[in-house]
């Protein structure tokens, strides 16, 4: 393998069942990496932002999810973006870092110049190419994606300091009690292969560190409930908070979008970024009347071209419609994300909701929620295979897969 020509290898964290349990119900039947954001894949997006990088020879999904869940996504992603996405499932718990380090010699067989980490409930535009430009004239071992937030919002993440002419990463920490700073960790990286090193200087002091306190059982249990075993390397605490300031790491700010994707409610406020971005990128993705046989489409819609829509029927603003849909006369959609083989008949609304696979909206019924009111996001969501029965209301509920509606129900969370 040709080691002199600059190649570069994407990774991205996928996590895994057991972890993300605040995006239940809908995670219940599906992997949260594959829940369409405006009509694509949550990992689409980071995926095809890395495509635009030149000379990305691999990516690589990093998670605990079985293979078979993702096989099928990966070959079609494979073949539409003409570079091999391959699935690697870890046999335990490494950390973020210690999962990387972990698949060391497959990330490496290409010999790429640069590593490209990025975490998929991440929703941004992925600056990555003029991130990566930024990085290779820091001349440093890696770059990290931040951007200005609140002073309220800042300590739910990582709080960082860098130099204001250089921007050399000069302090970091993760969600500290106190307040340290209003930039924030993104969760985009960009890495040269010294990262490796890096982990590994980590696992070794680690290792070093528990066989010089094996004196007594005592105090060798005392080590082991407060510390991580050697290969669980942590990028944040572990790797970025002990190099700041040492030379080696850089910020890139971004002013676009930024969001992290950790519940169904933030999904359905992502799923309108995205579709406001493609306004701006790609228009063409989007739904138009001329699409949708004469149907009213109002502000960012994305419809797939297998689903139904009916004439009369208005849909928008923020509406991404999934694969054989089927939208009834008269029916009103706002600010919500209909899955596939959803039925919604005549005169139904809905609007600030998430419709789950295969559901069905009887007749003049509702499936609604306030939206965004007072700095909270409050939305419906239906489940699998959810039955709405005509001129039912359901209002800020969460129903489970397998359900049936026959009466009215507000605030509750149907088992």
């Amino acid at each position: 393998m040709d080691c002199l020509v600059e190649k570069v290898v994407a990774v991205i964290m996928v996590g895994g069942p057991t972890i993300g349990t605040r995006f239940r119900s809908l995670s219940l039947t599906f992997p949260k990496p594959l829940f369409p954001l405006a009509g694509q894949p949550m990992v689409h997006h980071p995926i095809t932002a890395c495509k635009k990088i030149p000379n990305l020879v691999q990516v690589y999904l990093i998670g605990f999810y079985e293979e078979r869940e993702f096989a099928l996504y990966v070959s079609s992603i494979s073949n539409e973006l003409k570079v091999s996405v391959r699935y690697l499932k870890e046999d335990k718990p490494h950390g973020s870092a210690g999962a990387l380090y972990n698949f060391r010699d497959l990330i490496m067989e290409d010999c790429p110049s640069h590593i490209i980490l990025l975490n998929c409930d991440v929703c941004c535009s992925f600056p990555l190419v003029d991130m990566f430009e930024a990085h290779k004239r820091y001349g440093g071992m890696g770059t990290i994606l931040v951007i200005k937030v609140s002073a309220e919002l800042a300590n739910q993440f990582g709080e960082l300091v860098s130099d204001p002419v250089t921007n050399e990463l000069l302090h970091y920490t993760e969600k500290p009690e106190t307040f340290v700073s209003d930039l924030i960790n993104c969760g985009v990286y960009i890495f040269t292969p010294d990262i490796f090193t890096a982990i590994q200087n980590v696992s070794v002091q680690r290792q070093e560190e528990a066989n010089l306190r094996r004196v007594s059982s005592l105090e060798a249990l005392h080590f082991a409930a407060r510390t991580f075993p050697s290969d669980f390397v942590r990028l944040d605490q572990d790797i970025l908070s002990p190099l700041a300031g040492k030379k080696q790491l850089y910020t890139y700010n971004t002013v676009d979008f930024w969001e992290q994707i950790k519940t169904p409610e933030m999904s359905l406020k992502c799923s309108s970024l995205y579709l406001a971005h493609f306004h701006s990128i790609s228009p063409s993705l989007l739904a138009n009347s001329n699409d949708t046989k004469k149907s009213t489409i109002v502000g960012d819609v994305f419809v797939h071209p297998s689903a139904k829509i009916h004439p009369t029927a208005k849909i928008g603003p923020n509406v991404s419609i999934s694969a054989n849909a089927r939208i009834g006369s008269g029916v009103r959609l706002v600010n919500c994300i209909i899955l596939d083989d959803v039925e919604i008949k005549e005169n139904a609304v809905v609007m600030h909701s998430i419709v789950g696979w295969k559901s069905s909206i009887g007749k003049w019924s509702r499936i609604q929620a306030e939206g965004e009111c007072n700095g909270q996001l409050r939305i419906t969501i239906l489940g699998e295979a959810v039955a709405v029965e005509d001129e039912v209301v359901v209002t800020s509920c969460i129903v489970l897969p397998n359900n049936t509606l026959t009466i009215s129900v507000q605030e509750e969370i149907i088992l």
